[in-house]
């Protein structure tokens, strides 16, 4: 069973473009993260790898890989809830997102809901 971190991307107007949650064990793809399932969805649906003005929400803090990932697409918001002192990139562990040495820096609003969605991850982890 995947660890239940959902992610969404929105399009400049609000529209919801894609979603994705972690397929990884359903899968068995190291990369099948919320965050990257909800990217490449947004893309096929817009026929274009840039999201420039785009924004992604997340349960939970995204990972180095996700983060690189948002950056590369040229996300304009990142959106997340519960903080990641393990593995999180935007903040906790690393700040990818915000490292001046990129050529792009979404915007980042952290630990939007928190609470209710570390109360998810806790009790599926029980």
């Amino acid at each position: 069973m995947d660890v239940p971190v959902g992610a969404v991307v929105y399009g400049p107007d609000g529209t919801e473009l894609a979603v994705g949650r972690n397929e990884r064990e359903l899968t068995g793809d190291p990369t099948a993260h919320a965050e990257v399932l909800a990217l490449r969805r947004a893309a096929a649906r817009l026929g274009r790898w840039r999201l420039d003005d785009c924004t992604l929400v997340v349960t939970l803090e995204p990972c180095t890989m996700c983060a690189g990932a948002l950056v590369l697409a040229r996300i304009s918001t990142v959106v997340f809830g519960a903080w990641e002192p393990k593995t999180g990139a935007a903040g906790s562990l690393w700040d990818v997102l915000r490292d001046r040495r990129l050529n792009h820096r979404p915007e980042v609003y952290s630990g939007v809901l928190a609470a209710e969605n570390a109360a998810v991850l806790r009790a599926f982890f029980r």
